[in-house]
């Protein structure tokens, strides 16, 4: 009997991680075709940062060589761009004209860097943080005597700042909020970390609206809304992302931010699925890796008919990958009526710590400055139980609390 195509379109982490539980749970039970626009397999967006800052290498980053496919049984197509998906004929056609027939149709198209409209923003110095070539022309623009603006002072744009700023680029950040990282920090954790990146050399502007790129044929700075000029060889957008519904829309599948989807992943057509960020499940879109692999491993149960495969939705937790600062950030980050909060902070040393509490359970932690036990922290609110005793040293941390 012929085995049915199961196509992927996205050779991402989300589509790996598909690839590897497909492995684990029904080894050749389906023709499986991978097309990917990116030139190489998936490789770890991970260490972007870490490649950016000279901490991790392109070795670093690899995931599964092209030899794995090969011998797992996977037909993968890199440099692959799908032109258009014609669902009633269950096929797609490739910006080169190939045409890939499918029976069932997997979508992992991830997400888009956000590009403000601002005049200038067509000048080659502007740039964003989202793949492999984007870490290294940002690489290439770099160094001692070189004058960075970061957009966005969420994970990726700090992230991006402190590479630019290890590579010698003196780096301002500049933010619409008054905190950095507000969905996952609360007024003091962002305070604690604003004061360690500035003992990094990086600069803030809080509260701060971008208004105009400045320079004729190259940046020269970044205009403020206020007037304020920040002099700038370079501005990198980390504004966010978007999930990539095009192809998606352009079939006429169900979209909202995302690629509409059940709990078996499905989209509004039974015989097509969408995974990773350009998936939302239940109004959320996850934007992260765990909440992908998570994705990955319902869809995968599903399609080999073990009886699993419901998803159900992630909880949050957020690491902030920059050398000698560690945060980490999970569930509710403000407490709500009737909830307690604990804190734990040590200004001296860069250290703060928030749990909130709710009936007797963990619902929300923010470490900053020592993170080690975020996974910890993480299984406790996942668990749900209720804290009896641990309450106590809740603050002090796994080690602390088993021998209390």
């Amino acid at each position: 009997m012929e085995r049915e195509r199961l196509v992927i379109v996205g050779a991402g982490m989300s589509a790996l991680r598909l690839l590897e539980e497909l492995k684990g749970r029904c080894p050749g039970r389906y023709n499986v075709t991978v097309v990917g626009a990116e030139p190489e397999p998936a490789y770890n967006r991970v260490l972007l940062s870490s490649l950016l800052a000279g901490e991790a290498s392109d070795e670093d980053l690899a995931l599964k060589e092209r030899a794995w496919y090969a011998a797992s049984g996977f037909r993968l197509l890199t440099g692959a761009e799908v032109r258009s998906l014609d669902r009633a004929e269950k096929r797609l056609t490739l910006r080169d004209g190939r045409v890939q027939a499918y029976d069932r149709l997997v979508l992992a198209t991830g997400s888009e860097a956000i590009r403000l409209p601002l005049p200038g923003a067509h000048l080659a110095q502007v740039l964003t943080f989202r793949d492999r070539c984007d870490a290294m022309k940002l690489k290439a623009l770099a160094g001692e005597g070189r004058r960075a603006v970061v957009i966005g002072g969420g994970l990726l744009g700090l992230e991006a700042a402190f590479g630019l700023a290890k590579l010698g680029s003196a780096v301002t950040v500049v933010h619409l909020m008054d905190r950095l990282m507000e969905r996952q920090l609360d007024l003091k954790g962002a305070a604690t970390l604003r004061r360690a990146l500035e003992a990094k050399g990086i600069a803030f502007a809080l509260s701060a609206q971008s208004a105009e790129i400045l320079g004729e044929t190259a940046v020269t700075g970044l205009r403020l809304s206020s007037g304020e000029v920040l002099l700038a060889d370079m501005v990198v957008m980390a504004c966010g992302v978007r999930p990539n519904v095009s192809l998606a829309r352009a079939a006429g599948l169900e979209v909202g931010r995302g690629t509409l989807v059940d709990d078996a992943m499905r989209t509004s057509d039974p015989n097509v699925f969408a995974i990773g960020e350009c998936a939302e499940h239940r109004g959320v879109v996850y934007g992260l890796v765990a909440p992908a692999y998570e994705h990955a491993a319902a869809l995968a149960a599903h399609l080999a008919g073990d009886g699993g495969g419901a998803y159900g939705g992630s909880l949050l937790s957020t690491n902030l990958k920059v050398s000698g600062v560690s945060v980490f950030s999970a569930g509710a980050v403000e407490a709500e009526e009737g909830d307690e909060t604990i804190t734990l902070a040590d200004p001296g040393h860069g250290h703060y710590r928030k749990f909130v509490v709710r009936d007797d359970r963990l619902v929300g932690a923010i470490l900053v400055g020592e993170a080690s036990d975020g996974l910890w922290y993480l299984d406790l609110i996942a668990g749900g139980e209720p804290l009896g005793g641990l309450r106590d040293d809740l603050a002090f941390g796994r080690s602390f609390a088993a021998a209390a």
